[in-house]
Protein backbone atom coordinates (compact mmCIF):
# COMPACT_ATOMS: atom_id res chain seq x y z
CA UNK A 1 0.00 0.00 0.00
CA UNK A 2 2.81 2.35 0.80
CA UNK A 3 4.54 1.71 -2.54
CA UNK A 4 1.29 2.27 -4.46
CA UNK A 5 0.56 5.49 -2.57
CA UNK A 6 4.03 6.81 -3.24
CA UNK A 7 3.74 5.92 -6.93
CA UNK A 8 0.39 7.69 -7.21
CA UNK A 9 1.66 10.78 -5.42
CA UNK A 10 4.77 10.90 -7.62
CA UNK A 11 2.95 10.81 -10.96
CA UNK A 12 1.25 14.26 -10.95
CA UNK A 13 4.52 16.20 -10.50
CA UNK A 14 5.94 14.40 -13.54
CA UNK A 15 2.97 15.46 -15.62
CA UNK A 16 3.29 19.02 -14.37
CA UNK A 17 6.99 18.97 -15.05
CA UNK A 18 6.34 17.77 -18.59
CA UNK A 19 3.72 20.45 -19.18
CA UNK A 20 6.00 23.13 -17.78
CA UNK A 21 8.76 21.96 -20.12
CA UNK A 22 6.54 21.55 -23.18
CA UNK A 23 4.89 24.98 -23.08
CA UNK A 24 8.12 27.02 -23.32
CA UNK A 25 9.39 24.75 -26.08
CA UNK A 26 6.21 25.32 -28.10
CA UNK A 27 6.49 29.09 -27.68
CA UNK A 28 10.17 29.07 -28.58
CA UNK A 29 9.51 26.85 -31.59
CA UNK A 30 6.94 29.32 -32.92
CA UNK A 31 9.43 32.16 -32.66
CA UNK A 32 12.14 30.09 -34.28
CA UNK A 33 9.86 29.24 -37.20
CA UNK A 34 8.87 32.89 -37.70
CA UNK A 35 12.50 34.00 -37.44
CA UNK A 36 13.61 31.41 -39.98
CA UNK A 37 10.71 32.19 -42.33
CA UNK A 38 10.93 35.98 -42.33
CA UNK A 39 14.65 36.56 -41.65
CA UNK A 40 16.89 33.57 -42.27
CA UNK A 41 15.24 32.41 -45.50
CA UNK A 42 15.13 35.90 -47.13
CA UNK A 43 18.74 36.44 -46.01
CA UNK A 44 19.81 33.18 -47.67
CA UNK A 45 17.96 34.10 -50.87
CA UNK A 46 19.54 37.57 -50.84
CA UNK A 47 22.99 36.06 -50.35
CA UNK A 48 22.44 33.77 -53.34
CA UNK A 49 21.18 36.67 -55.47
CA UNK A 50 24.25 38.73 -54.59
CA UNK A 51 26.34 36.30 -56.64
CA UNK A 52 24.02 36.47 -59.65
CA UNK A 53 22.83 38.94 -62.30
CA UNK A 54 19.19 38.50 -61.27
CA UNK A 55 16.92 41.32 -62.45
CA UNK A 56 13.72 40.23 -60.73
CA UNK A 57 12.26 38.58 -63.82
CA UNK A 58 13.22 35.35 -65.54
CA UNK A 59 16.29 33.23 -65.02
CA UNK A 60 19.62 34.38 -63.68
CA UNK A 61 23.26 33.43 -64.01
CA UNK A 62 25.94 33.18 -61.37
CA UNK A 63 28.58 35.89 -61.78
CA UNK A 64 30.71 35.08 -58.73
CA UNK A 65 32.11 38.14 -56.97
CA UNK A 66 31.49 40.53 -59.88
CA UNK A 67 28.78 42.45 -58.01
CA UNK A 68 31.05 43.01 -55.01
CA UNK A 69 33.93 43.94 -57.29
CA UNK A 70 31.77 46.48 -59.12
CA UNK A 71 30.72 48.03 -55.81
CA UNK A 72 34.35 48.88 -55.08
CA UNK A 73 34.40 51.13 -58.14
CA UNK A 74 30.88 52.57 -57.81
CA UNK A 75 31.11 56.25 -56.86
CA UNK A 76 27.36 56.44 -56.17
CA UNK A 77 27.72 53.63 -53.63
CA UNK A 78 30.57 55.43 -51.86
CA UNK A 79 28.63 58.71 -51.85
CA UNK A 80 25.63 57.01 -50.25
CA UNK A 81 27.85 55.22 -47.72
CA UNK A 82 29.67 58.44 -46.82
CA UNK A 83 26.40 60.31 -46.36
CA UNK A 84 25.03 57.47 -44.24
CA UNK A 85 28.06 57.51 -41.95
CA UNK A 86 27.86 61.30 -41.65
CA UNK A 87 24.17 61.07 -40.75
CA UNK A 88 24.92 58.44 -38.09
CA UNK A 89 27.76 60.54 -36.64
CA UNK A 90 25.39 63.51 -36.31
CA UNK A 91 22.24 61.68 -35.22
CA UNK A 92 23.60 59.35 -32.52
CA UNK A 93 25.27 62.00 -30.28
CA UNK A 94 22.35 64.42 -30.63
CA UNK A 95 19.77 61.81 -29.71
CA UNK A 96 21.93 60.49 -26.88
CA UNK A 97 22.52 63.92 -25.32
CA UNK A 98 18.94 65.17 -25.66
CA UNK A 99 17.29 61.99 -24.35
CA UNK A 100 19.74 61.74 -21.42
CA UNK A 101 19.16 65.39 -20.52
CA UNK A 102 15.37 64.96 -20.58
CA UNK A 103 15.59 61.76 -18.54
CA UNK A 104 17.68 63.47 -15.85
CA UNK A 105 15.21 66.34 -15.65
CA UNK A 106 12.20 64.01 -15.39
CA UNK A 107 13.69 61.89 -12.59
CA UNK A 108 14.63 64.93 -10.55
CA UNK A 109 12.76 65.21 -7.27
CA UNK A 110 12.19 68.90 -8.00
CA UNK A 111 10.42 68.28 -11.34
CA UNK A 112 6.65 68.75 -11.57
CA UNK A 113 4.23 67.11 -13.99
CA UNK A 114 6.66 64.39 -14.97
CA UNK A 115 3.93 61.91 -15.96
CA UNK A 116 2.44 64.32 -18.50
CA UNK A 117 5.90 65.28 -19.73
CA UNK A 118 6.83 61.64 -20.35
CA UNK A 119 3.73 61.14 -22.46
CA UNK A 120 4.43 64.30 -24.46
CA UNK A 121 8.04 63.32 -25.14
CA UNK A 122 7.06 59.74 -26.01
CA UNK A 123 4.30 60.60 -28.51
CA UNK A 124 6.72 61.36 -31.43
CA UNK A 125 8.12 57.83 -31.20
CA UNK A 126 4.61 56.44 -31.75
CA UNK A 127 4.21 58.34 -35.02
CA UNK A 128 4.99 56.76 -38.36
CA UNK A 129 8.35 57.88 -39.82
CA UNK A 130 6.45 59.03 -42.91
CA UNK A 131 4.29 61.29 -40.73
CA UNK A 132 7.39 62.63 -38.99
CA UNK A 133 8.97 63.48 -42.35
CA UNK A 134 5.84 65.23 -43.62
CA UNK A 135 5.52 67.28 -40.42
CA UNK A 136 9.10 68.48 -40.56
CA UNK A 137 8.86 69.15 -44.29
CA UNK A 138 5.91 71.39 -43.54
CA UNK A 139 7.95 73.16 -40.87
CA UNK A 140 11.14 73.59 -42.92
CA UNK A 141 9.85 73.95 -46.47
CA UNK A 142 11.53 76.77 -48.39
CA UNK A 143 8.45 78.29 -49.99
CA UNK A 144 5.71 77.12 -47.63
CA UNK A 145 7.52 76.23 -44.38
CA UNK A 146 6.39 77.64 -41.07
CA UNK A 147 9.97 78.42 -39.95
CA UNK A 148 10.74 80.50 -43.04
CA UNK A 149 7.38 82.25 -42.68
CA UNK A 150 8.33 83.56 -39.24
CA UNK A 151 11.86 84.40 -40.39
CA UNK A 152 10.49 86.55 -43.21
CA UNK A 153 7.93 88.15 -40.90
CA UNK A 154 10.82 89.19 -38.64
CA UNK A 155 12.58 90.82 -41.60
CA UNK A 156 14.97 88.03 -42.53
CA UNK A 157 15.44 86.03 -45.71
CA UNK A 158 14.13 82.55 -46.37
CA UNK A 159 16.66 79.82 -45.52
CA UNK A 160 17.27 77.20 -48.26
CA UNK A 161 16.39 74.23 -46.07
CA UNK A 162 15.68 71.97 -49.05
CA UNK A 163 18.02 73.21 -51.79
CA UNK A 164 21.14 73.21 -49.57
CA UNK A 165 22.41 69.64 -49.08
CA UNK A 166 23.97 70.24 -45.65
CA UNK A 167 20.96 72.12 -44.28
CA UNK A 168 18.65 69.44 -45.67
CA UNK A 169 20.66 66.75 -43.89
CA UNK A 170 20.60 68.80 -40.67
CA UNK A 171 16.80 69.00 -40.81
CA UNK A 172 16.58 65.21 -41.13
CA UNK A 173 18.91 64.80 -38.14
CA UNK A 174 16.68 67.05 -36.04
CA UNK A 175 13.52 65.28 -37.20
CA UNK A 176 14.89 61.81 -36.48
CA UNK A 177 16.27 62.89 -33.11
CA UNK A 178 12.88 64.34 -32.20
CA UNK A 179 11.16 61.09 -33.17
CA UNK A 180 13.57 58.75 -31.34
CA UNK A 181 14.09 60.80 -28.19
CA UNK A 182 11.10 59.27 -26.39
CA UNK A 183 12.34 55.70 -26.74
CA UNK A 184 15.88 56.49 -25.57
CA UNK A 185 14.49 58.65 -22.79
CA UNK A 186 12.49 55.75 -21.32
CA UNK A 187 15.58 53.53 -21.29
CA UNK A 188 17.58 56.19 -19.49
CA UNK A 189 14.81 56.87 -16.96
CA UNK A 190 14.67 53.20 -16.02
CA UNK A 191 18.46 53.03 -15.71
CA UNK A 192 18.77 56.19 -13.60
CA UNK A 193 16.03 55.05 -11.23
CA UNK A 194 17.97 51.84 -10.58
CA UNK A 195 20.99 53.77 -9.30
CA UNK A 196 20.98 53.49 -5.47
CA UNK A 197 19.98 56.74 -3.79
CA UNK A 198 22.63 56.14 -1.12
CA UNK A 199 25.32 56.93 -3.70
CA UNK A 200 23.96 60.44 -4.19
CA UNK A 201 23.44 60.96 -0.47
CA UNK A 202 27.04 59.98 0.26
CA UNK A 203 28.27 62.26 -2.54
CA UNK A 204 26.23 65.16 -1.17
CA UNK A 205 27.75 64.68 2.26
CA UNK A 206 31.19 64.82 0.66
CA UNK A 207 30.31 68.14 -0.97
CA UNK A 208 29.80 66.91 -4.54
CA UNK A 209 27.51 69.13 -6.62
CA UNK A 210 24.96 68.04 -9.24
CA UNK A 211 27.48 68.01 -12.12
CA UNK A 212 30.03 66.03 -10.13
CA UNK A 213 27.35 63.51 -9.14
CA UNK A 214 26.22 63.21 -12.76
CA UNK A 215 29.69 62.49 -14.16
CA UNK A 216 30.94 60.41 -11.22
CA UNK A 217 27.81 58.43 -10.33
CA UNK A 218 25.08 58.60 -12.97
CA UNK A 219 27.12 58.09 -16.14
CA UNK A 220 29.18 55.13 -14.84
CA UNK A 221 26.09 53.50 -13.35
CA UNK A 222 24.06 53.65 -16.57
CA UNK A 223 26.94 52.56 -18.83
CA UNK A 224 25.20 49.32 -19.97
CA UNK A 225 22.06 51.26 -20.92
CA UNK A 226 24.16 53.87 -22.69
CA UNK A 227 25.75 51.09 -24.73
CA UNK A 228 22.33 49.75 -25.75
CA UNK A 229 21.08 53.22 -26.69
CA UNK A 230 24.15 53.97 -28.81
CA UNK A 231 24.00 50.57 -30.50
CA UNK A 232 20.28 50.81 -31.33
CA UNK A 233 20.59 54.39 -32.55
CA UNK A 234 23.59 53.52 -34.71
CA UNK A 235 21.78 50.61 -36.34
CA UNK A 236 18.68 52.74 -36.82
CA UNK A 237 20.72 55.54 -38.41
CA UNK A 238 22.51 53.17 -40.80
CA UNK A 239 19.14 51.77 -41.92
CA UNK A 240 17.22 55.06 -42.08
CA UNK A 241 14.97 55.41 -45.10
CA UNK A 242 11.36 56.63 -44.61
CA UNK A 243 12.21 59.93 -42.88
CA UNK A 244 14.57 60.91 -45.71
CA UNK A 245 12.11 59.91 -48.43
CA UNK A 246 9.18 61.79 -46.91
CA UNK A 247 11.20 64.86 -45.89
CA UNK A 248 13.54 65.56 -48.81
CA UNK A 249 13.52 62.38 -50.94
CA UNK A 250 17.29 62.25 -50.71
CA UNK A 251 17.62 65.73 -52.15
CA UNK A 252 18.57 68.11 -53.34
CA UNK A 253 19.13 65.78 -56.27
CA UNK A 254 20.90 62.69 -54.97
CA UNK A 255 23.20 64.46 -52.51
CA UNK A 256 21.41 62.99 -49.48
CA UNK A 257 20.79 59.49 -50.78
CA UNK A 258 21.58 57.11 -47.94
CA UNK A 259 22.72 53.53 -48.41
CA UNK A 260 19.26 52.01 -47.97
CA UNK A 261 17.83 54.44 -50.51
CA UNK A 262 20.63 53.55 -52.91
CA UNK A 263 19.81 49.84 -52.45
CA UNK A 264 16.11 50.48 -53.07
CA UNK A 265 16.71 52.49 -56.22
CA UNK A 266 19.22 49.97 -57.56
CA UNK A 267 17.08 46.92 -56.87
CA UNK A 268 13.51 48.07 -57.50
CA UNK A 269 13.82 51.04 -59.85
CA UNK A 270 16.71 49.82 -62.00
CA UNK A 271 15.89 46.13 -61.69
CA UNK A 272 19.41 45.11 -60.56
CA UNK A 273 18.34 42.75 -57.79
CA UNK A 274 21.66 40.87 -57.66
CA UNK A 275 23.69 44.07 -57.45
CA UNK A 276 21.39 45.53 -54.78
CA UNK A 277 21.64 42.28 -52.79
CA UNK A 278 25.42 42.62 -52.77
CA UNK A 279 25.11 46.19 -51.45
CA UNK A 280 22.69 44.94 -48.79
CA UNK A 281 25.19 42.39 -47.53
CA UNK A 282 27.91 45.03 -47.43
CA UNK A 283 25.58 47.08 -45.22
CA UNK A 284 24.96 44.03 -43.04
CA UNK A 285 28.71 43.49 -42.62
CA UNK A 286 29.14 47.13 -41.66
CA UNK A 287 26.39 46.86 -39.03
CA UNK A 288 27.94 43.66 -37.66
CA UNK A 289 31.34 45.36 -37.46
CA UNK A 290 29.83 48.36 -35.65
CA UNK A 291 28.05 46.09 -33.16
CA UNK A 292 31.19 44.02 -32.49
CA UNK A 293 33.37 47.10 -32.02
CA UNK A 294 30.89 48.67 -29.61
CA UNK A 295 30.62 45.37 -27.71
CA UNK A 296 34.41 45.15 -27.34
CA UNK A 297 34.64 48.76 -26.17
CA UNK A 298 31.80 48.22 -23.68
CA UNK A 299 33.49 45.13 -22.20
CA UNK A 300 36.79 46.95 -21.81
CA UNK A 301 35.04 49.81 -20.03
CA UNK A 302 33.22 47.42 -17.70
CA UNK A 303 36.46 45.54 -16.87
CA UNK A 304 38.27 48.65 -15.77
Amino acid sequence: MTKRASAVSASPPRKRRNSYTLAPLVLIAANVVLFALFFVWPAVIGLVYSFTNYTGVGAFQFVGLDNYHNLLGDSAFYDALTRTLLYAVLFVPVNFAVSLLIANVLVSKHAKGTSVARIIFFIPWLLSPIVVGVLWRWLFGENFGLVNYFIEKLGGHAVPWQSNADLSLLVVVMAASWAWTGFSMLLFIAAIKNVPVSYYEAASLDGAGPWRQFFSITLPSIAPTSFIVILLNTINAMKEYPVFVSLNNGGPGTSNNLLVQYIYQTGFQRGQIGYASAASFVLMLILMAVAIIQLIVNRRVENR
